[in-house]
């Protein structure tokens, strides 16, 4: 197979070096360096959903509300596979700094810039159809691979590989099978991996509109205790992202309002900094419940997990997609270094991959369950103590330096 083929057809049999089930952004950038690497590929997607397609109107195409703020391991690695060049980089927003808040009357602060940490972003806010459609033009010519539509039925493994069978009878052979499936993952259950599950009782709802005020490359973070964590992120032009993790009864209230009333509610925070917000798009507003996912393992006999069926973590950060494409970095890694005489899906090499990510996954699960539980609670003393914690960090540049670089992938 010299570029990627797509099949739809019943009851057929096909065989690679990896099978990845998933079709987001994880699944089709491992999908896409394992070919590159010199893998065959065999990418299962669900059937795409019938309906009417939404056409593009005339002007400007919609912002999508679903963006991610992916750190330098992001950047580095799809620049590596050619991805990132081909973004349009006109609706791609470098973030210059960041500025946090506190709550209450003598609310902590805490800042970070680009500047100090010696780099020219730190992060970059990109959206999810852009990146989607720069990977989807990236695999239609990568070589050995191919694409199959359906729905996963049942996942055996063997001592020399593994079979993903298809409700409609179709089986896909190979050495490893990867598991890039989402929170819910298919794979996961089909492998019997059991979680630590905890619901934050919050939903987080997102939404653009447009600045009156120029955010100069600000992204913009407010920890309150009642209404949860309010982040604004800057989009190229005068517009902003709105992650709002808000507790759920707020964010029904937030659903039920027009996206005006939410822009007269952001105003508190923000009209001072930004000035008046306006709706980019009437009526788009979303949300998704949060969750805080832990698997009791990330491998099983051939088979691996990537991204948020690996690990989910609260958004805080912004760094639940900087975690799936570290996992694709090691993953990577990890396979290329194997011996020669083990196979893609070898018990060593599989657990030489756990290994690799159990740290920078456990920290950041530590740091986004801790910065929710202390910002969580209701308490006077607890408010003082967070307030004094974020005035001193800031006043620290050396410890600053390390938040930063570790955030950035580095």
């Amino acid at each position: 197979m010299n570029a990627m083929t797509t099949s739809t057809s019943s009851s057929a049999q096909y065989r690679s070096d990896v099978c990845i089930v998933g079709n987001g952004a994880i699944a089709k950038t491992t999908a896409l360096g394992l070919a590159q690497a010199g893998h065959s590929v065999t990418l299962l997607v669900p059937p795409a959903r019938s309906g009417p397609k939404e056409e593009a109107s005339g002007g400007e195409r919609p912002w999508d509300v679903r963006v991610y703020a992916l750190n330098h391991t992001a950047h580095n690695l799809l620049s590596s596979l050619k991805v990132w060049g081909a973004l349009d980089l006109s609706r791609v927003a470098p973030v210059d700094s960041m500025i946090v808040h506190g709550d209450g009357e003598n609310a902590g602060g805490l800042s970070f810039d680009a500047f100090s940490a010696h780099t020219g972003a730190l992060t970059w806010i990109v959206e999810d159809s852009n990146l989607m459609q720069a990977l989807d033009a990236a695999l239609k010519f990568a070589p050995n691979m191919q694409l199959v539509s359906g729905r996963a039925a049942s996942l055996a493994a063997r001592h020399d590989g593994a079979s993903v069978r298809l409700d409609d009878g179709t089986v896909i052979e190979a050495e490893l099978v990867l598991g890039a499936d989402g929170r819910e993952s298919w794979v996961r259950g089909q492998c019997g991996i059991g979680i630590d599950y905890r619901s934050y009782h919050q939903r987080g709802v997102v939404a653009n509109f447009s600045c009156e005020k120029p955010h100069h490359g600000v992204a913009y973070q407010w920890f309150t205790c009642d209404e949860g964590i309010v982040a604004l992120l800057p989009l190229p032009g005068n517009r902003v992202s709105l992650v709002w993790s808000a507790p759920d009864t707020l964010a029904d209230t937030l659903m039920s309002e027009s996206q005006g009333e939410l822009a007269i509610r952001l105003g508190e925070f923000a009209e001072d900094k930004l000035g008046c917000l306006k709706p980019l798009q009437p009526e788009m507003v979303k949300a998704v419940p949060l969750v805080i996912i832990r698997p009791h393992s990330i491998v099983a006999p051939r088979v691996a997990l990537l991204g948020d069926a690996a690990h989910a973590v609260h958004p805080l950060a912004g760094h639940g997609m900087n975690l799936g494409f570290g996992d694709v970095v090691d993953l990577l890694e990890v396979l290329a270094g194997r011996e020669d005489h083990r196979s893609l899906g070898d018990e060593r090499v599989l657990a030489r991959y756990a290994r690799a990510r159990k740290e920078d996954v456990l920290l950041m699960q530590l740091a986004t369950d801790g910065l929710e539980r202390l910002f969580g609670a209701n308490l006077e003393p607890v408010r003082v103590i967070r307030n004094l914690g974020l005035n001193l960090l800031d006043k620290l540049p050396m410890v600053k330096r390390r938040l930063i670089a570790h955030a950035m992938g580095r």
